[in-house]
This record gives C-alpha cells, sequence and structure tokens, in this order.
C-alpha cells in the first residue's frame, strides 16, 4: 500500500499542562470524555497525535478535534476512530489504513501518524 501521507508532533508536557490549566474548557474541546480522563502525558500524547494526523492529512481548514479520537486495543496499542469532518478528509484522500505511534519520556510526548491507501 501506499503512503499518501505522514505527519509528526511533539509536545512539551509540564507546558501542554499549564495551557490546559489556565484556558477553561480547553480539554473538553480537544479531547473526548474518554480521552480527557487520561493522566497528563497522556492527554499530551494524544493532542500530539491528533496534530500528527492533521499534518498527514494535508492539514486542512475545518477538521474537529472530536472527530480524531485516540483509543487503545486490548493490548494497549493505540488507534484511531475517526468520524465527521476526520473521516471525510481520510476518504477524500483514499486513506485504507493509519498507523499511530505514541510516546511520553523526559518532559516530551510524541506521535508519528502515517497513512496508506
Amino acid at each position: 500500500m501506499p503512503v499518501i501521507g505522514v505527519g509528526i508532533d511533539v509536545v512539551d508536557i509540564e507546558r501542554f499542562g499549564q495551557s490546559l490549566e489556565r484556558t477553561a474548557g480547553l480539554a473538553a474541546r480537544l479531547f473526548t470524555p474518554s480521552e480527557a480522563s487520561r493522566p497528563l502525558a497522556s492527554l499530551a500524547a494524544r493532542f500530539a497525535a491528533k496534530e500528527a494526523l492533521a499534518k498527514a492529512l494535508g492539514a486542512p481548514v475545518g477538521l474537529a478535534w472530536h472527530d480524531a479520537e485516540v483509543v487503545s486495543e486490548s493490548s494497549g496499542r493505540p488507534l484511531f476512530e475517526m468520524r465527521g469532518s476526520v473521516r471525510a478528509r481520510a476518504d477524500e484522500l483514499g486513506v485504507v489504513s493509519v498507523h499511530l505511534s505514541l510516546s511520553h519520556d523526559a518532559g516530551v510526548a510524541s506521535a508519528v501518524v502515517v497513512l496508506e491507501s
């Protein structure tokens, strides 16, 4: 399957936590209720994942944060549940497979997304 998009993003976990504390309602705008219940490092990694996905999709205007939810398989492997605006863009590009890798260590969270057709 050909690669049609790649995105990567990194987030300073402490700075991200400060943003969440400083801006009322930010967590609710960025994360689904299921995502929002996770610890700060996991939230930062999920934010990085959504940013990386947007980059892989070509960063079009109008993607909704809640339309890309990071969930985990029973093995712990992260994956996206895409709906609405994100699903529409992925379909427009012919995305058949989405690969997601998350990491957080030493105060930094990161994510890589690879899209295949």
